[in-house]
């Protein structure tokens, strides 16, 4: 992450911070959409247990590049400068995804994706290089192929990644380019006692950093075999988040904030959200595009418009956002497994100085993970 991109967050967020405290004190909404997502397709290559996109017996159609240029140019007019956050299913199966990014950069727009890694060969991954993502954050779920490729469905799955950050990597280099690519975990019962040996495998591995994201309940392996739902297990993982703690403490790439990592454990435990979090505020600030163009400002409240017939501002300000807006800053959900989590300006910040600080290539340390006790 640039400097200068760091410090044009931490502005938006204070100029938006602001829009929010006004209008929860029942003033005026001054608020705009300040954190983009992009769904470009329900498509993917693996059979993630916790996913259902891979067992859709139909998918909902796809917005075209063009009208994906389109819906971001009209962004931008509303409201200025921005980034956007893409995903899938696996966004590299969409064919013209690439052009995608490089067109994004060309217009200013930053422009980042998540992926299961299964794409990056040396050419694949010298094409996105070429485009100057914001970031890449590459999914995986254990510091080792069997607990990974388990998860995942797709067996040499782990080893075709770990090749896929040496190219991204490599390609970096040739290239003169830098931006972080991010190690993204979802939490689950087969590898929560791994967590931190999987900082220690991405920082052997040359990834910037790991952002750990817990599972959430939809699949029925989710409710048989991957919940965190025993004492015994909750005791567990509420060590490995002291440990992980204590390695944010000393300088590891961790980019969850020990407050939202002493939640894992109550998310598991499915409580309410601590009082001292105060009102949700993704209503105020997200803006989440599906593929077929729908918006959304939270995943649990209705579409509010469409990007491929309506504006941005006018999706924002429309009757329906206003009304999603007005509930969800009364949720009481505790959001932690999903992107669109809550996440304070401070937050933000100290996430964007973790990712510039980043450090590669670390010796690793000693085994921290958890046994089974």
């Amino acid at each position: 992450m640039q400097l200068n991109s760091l410090s044009r967050l931490a502005v938006q967020h204070a100029r938006n911070h602001l829009a929010e405290e006004i209008y929860l004190r029942a003033g005026p909404d001054l608020t705009r959409p300040i954190s983009f997502y992009g769904l470009v397709n329900e498509r993917c290559n693996v059979r993630c247990r916790y996913c259902d996109f891979w067992r859709l017996e139909s998918y909902q159609s796809e917005m075209t590049i063009e009208q994906w240029q389109h819906a971001l140019l009209d962004i931008k007019e509303f409201v200025g400068k921005y980034s956007i956050s893409f995903s899938g299913g696996e966004p590299f199966m969409k064919k013209g995804f690439i052009d995608l990014l490089g067109w994004c950069r060309e217009q200013d727009i930053e422009a980042g994706v998540t992926t299961n890694g299964s794409a990056f060969s040396r050419k694949t991954a010298a094409r996105t290089v070429a485009a100057r993502p914001l970031n890449v954050n590459i999914s995986c779920d254990g510091p080792d192929a069997a607990t990974h490729d388990y998860l995942r469905g797709w067996p040499g799955l782990f080893d075709t990644l770990s090749a896929g950050i040496n190219h991204l990597r490599a390609e970096q280099h040739a290239q003169g380019i830098d931006f972080p690519i991010i190690v993204k975990p979802t939490i689950n019962k087969a590898n929560f006692r791994k967590m931190p040996d999987i900082v220690h495998w991405a920082e052997r591995a040359g990834a910037s950093a790991v952002n750990f994201q817990p599972m959430h309940r939809s699949t029925q392996e989710t409710y048989d075999e991957l919940w965190v739902d025993t004492e015994k297990d909750l005791a567990d993982l509420e060590r490995v988040t002291e440990l992980l703690c204590d390695m944010h403490a000393r300088g590891h790439a961790i980019v969850n904030q020990p407050a939202i990592l002493r939640l894992m454990a109550p998310h598991f435990r499915e409580e309410r959200a601590p009082a001292k979090i105060g009102a949700c505020r993704v209503g105020l600030r997200d803006f989440f595009i599906r593929t077929n163009g729908d918006v959304e400002l939270c995943f649990f409240y209705p579409v509010v418009g469409n990007i491929r017939h309506q504006s941005a501002r006018d999706i924002w300000y429309g009757e329906k956002a206003r009304a999603v807006r007005g509930e969800t800053i009364g949720c009481g959900k505790l959001c932690l497994f999903t992107c669109l989590s809550q996440k304070t300006l401070a937050d933000k910040v100290k996430m964007g100085v973790k990712l510039f600080r980043a450090r590669r290539g670390l010796e690793p340390a000693s085994s921290l993970s958890v046994p089974p006790s």
